[in-house]
């Protein structure tokens, strides 16, 4: 995974998607809603997240985003939060399904991600994590999320 410096690592991602803008979002949402805590992305292919998936949670396909907290304990301020991996094929074939762009659709991912990496578990924490992501979402100007999709 990338340093501090770098926290947007691209692997077998493809093209089409604006790296530079991507990298300031990270920041963004580092610095207003993962309090200042550093986090690593990989954007990758399916196959990479069919294995992580696998390796990590014994499902045995690829997913859209996946969140791998540093630690279960709160973080402190400086401390790595962890590391998201996202598929930029389901972005982009989610992005086209809904009819937004590929670059919004890898912002909604790691909005969820990160929020995930904070604490938040939208199968849990009745309703929390949905309001926050969709306060979040409005305040960024992107369009519906994960939480909202899997409610329709």
């Amino acid at each position: 995974m990338p340093d501090r410096d770098s926290p947007l690592l691209f692997l077998r991602a493809g093209s089409g998607f604006d790296r530079p803008g991507l990298g300031q979002f990270v920041q963004l949402i580092r610095n207003e809603v993962a309090g200042g805590c550093p986090f690593e992305t990989l954007v990758t292919d399916d196959r990479e997240l069919r294995r992580l998936n696998r390796q990590f949670l014994a499902r045995d396909y690829p997913t859209d985003v996946l969140a791998f907290p540093a630690s279960e304990e709160p973080p402190q301020p400086g401390d790595s939060l962890g590391a998201l991996a996202i598929s930029a094929a389901r972005a982009r074939q989610q992005a086209a399904e809904l009819g937004h762009t590929l670059d919004d659709e890898l912002r909604i991912l790691i909005l969820h991600g990160v929020l995930h990496l904070t604490g938040m578990d939208h199968e849990r924490d009745r309703g929390q994590m949905a309001r926050a992501e969709a306060r979040l979402r409005k305040r960024f100007g992107l369009p519906t999320g994960l939480i909202e999709r899997a409610r329709a």
